[in-house]
């Protein structure tokens, strides 16, 4: 078996944030699906960052994210994911790289651009992405680095990835290099938008190559196309290792063969943003289970570090997460 050089691995989007605070007038003028997110192309991209107020750019991506806040833990994190050599894939890089990450990917020296979500953030927290994937969606089985896979304790996939069939050849092929080493493969579900489109997909993915999933309330009953969360609780529990199961303020649910805990979530004051909060919630859990702590202690740092994200706009933390977490737990 190889030696661990990485506690986690993800595979994901490469991109650039830039996130807005909006009203519903303005999210209703520009047509938006509130609340999800949706995959655009290069012009509507152009036209919304146009139409959108003063903002911050960050970079960003679901796994990415994850990986950064993983860092702010301690943990060793590595990342694949596809840029250009354009200015956004400079950033990015440098972003990653900066917070001690190894980012294993060569940028794309023409072609398609590095990709970018526009993230309007209404009064309530909820964010609306527009996303357009950019060079990130031509991940392909060539990108794998067989060997990092196969030295990670774990390795992360992004769901927003899942879309096209060399993305998709990636993911198993990363899956099956894990699991012949003897490693763990997580799943983030990511978005209802993603479960609605891919949802047979991803339920043979969670089947039988995923052991530890992540979900909130509204993606895990679409994924088994359920009218409740109690039901679709029943149906993952045969499915895989672990289902992190989250519920916004109400905390998350864990799920392990005939275990199910239910943990409160960590207090917040203001919810600035929730962008983020899932991924930081990733982060925690599986830095935790790195740590071979126990389920309920690896939702509750999860918990910790989601508070923390959705306190400010972003979906980065703006202090040490490892501070944080002793500080909270212990």
């Amino acid at each position: 078996m190889p030696d661990i050089h990485h506690d986690v691995l993800g595979i994901g989007n490469a991109i650039v944030d830039v996130i807005t605070h909006a009203d519903d007038a303005v999210i209703d003028r520009l047509g938006l699906n509130r609340g999800t997110m949706t995959l655009i192309d290069a012009d509507t991209a152009a036209r919304l960052y146009d139409e959108m107020g003063p903002g911050i750019e960050v970079s960003g991506g679901s796994a990415a994210n994850t990986i950064a806040a993983l860092a702010s833990l301690g943990g060793q994190g590595a990342f694949i994911g596809k840029v250009s050599s354009d200015q956004l894939g400079t950033i990015f890089r440098h972003d990653i790289t900066a917070l001690g990450i190894r980012f294993l990917a060569e940028p794309a020296k023409d072609g398609t651009p590095t990709g970018r979500c526009l993230i309007f953030v209404t009064p309530d927290a909820q964010r609306t992405m527009q996303t357009f994937l950019g060079v990130s969606a031509e991940l392909a089985p060539r990108d794998i680095d067989e060997a990092a896979v196969a030295s990670a304790r774990i390795t992360y996939l992004e769901g927003y990835l899942w879309d096209r069939p060399d993305a998709k050849d990636a993911f198993r092929k990363a899956a099956q290099v894990a699991h012949e080493a003897k490693r763990l493969v997580a799943l983030s579900l990511s978005d209802p938008f993603c479960v609605d489109r891919h949802r047979a997909d991803f339920r043979t993915l969670v089947e039988h190559h995923v052991d530890v999933l992540f979900a909130n309330e509204d993606e895990i009953v679409s994924l088994y196309g359920e009218h409740s969360f109690d039901a679709a609780l029943q149906q993952v529990r045969h499915h895989c290792w672990i289902a992190a199961l989250t519920r916004s303020e109400k905390g998350s649910v864990i799920v392990s063969n005939n275990e199910v805990h239910i943990v409160d979530a960590e207090p917040v004051g203001a919810v600035v943003d929730s962008t983020g909060a899932g991924d930081a919630y990733a982060a925690g859990f599986l830095f935790a289970l790195t740590q071979e702590r126990d389920l309920v202690t690896c939702a509750r740092v999860g918990g910790v570090c989601a508070a923390e994200v959705i306190g400010h706009m972003g979906a980065r933390a703006e202090t040490s997460l490892a501070k944080l977490v002793a500080d909270r737990l212990g």
